[in-house]
């Protein structure tokens, strides 16, 4: 049985560190990142905790383990990762970027829980958490990440805009709470 909540200790960080481990395109084989997707940001414990202090991050469990997360992220982290600041200034520039909003910070889910309504219920789980204090959820995905782009846009997320930063190709994406 799958519980979608926030992170309350230390131990839930933990296991969205190594979800995230296992995810990272140096840990995935080419048919894997083109087939099941893959994390582009590598969090550090320290910063994690910091950005749940603001806003806790959301996750689903199964039998007390963190089995997806949608980690939640305030601007005001915007210069703590150093590849997401070209992203923050490409929503500056945006009319989604003069209102209220909370980054999708990085969503990932163990590869025993996919296609098992684990993605939506993450993102269910963040607008019930965010709806009356942000007008919206934006996040960047990596292009190449094909599984990632579509499954934004299936639960309704809209392109905001496309850019290049890194020698990577980004779509910033967001969805109306």
């Amino acid at each position: 049985m799958l519980e979608f909540t926030t992170t309350t200790n230390p131990t839930e960080l933990l296991q969205i560190l190594e979800l995230q481990q296992q995810n990272l395109p140096e840990s995935l084989s080419e048919i894997d990142k083109k087939e099941q997707g893959f994390v582009t940001v590598r969090h550090d414990f320290e910063l994690l905790k910091k950005m749940n202090e603001i806003h806790p991050h959301i996750i689903a469990k199964s039998n007390g383990i963190v089995v997806g997360y949608a980690l939640s992220m305030s601007k005001i982290f915007r210069n703590d990762i150093p590849i997401l600041i070209p992203m923050f200034d490409e929503i500056d520039t945006t009319s989604e970027g003069t209102k209220p909003y909370i980054l999708m910070g990085q969503v990932c889910i163990d590869k025993h829980y996919r296609s098992k309504g684990v993605f939506r219920g993450l993102y269910a789980k963040m607008k019930e958490e965010f709806s009356g204090i942000y007008d919206s959820i934006i996040t960047e995905i990596d292009k190449k990440n094909t599984r990632s782009v579509n499954a934004h846009k299936a639960i309704g997320f809209k392109t905001l805009k496309t850019y290049t930063s890194n020698n990577q190709d980004w779509e910033i994406v967001y969805l109306a709470i």
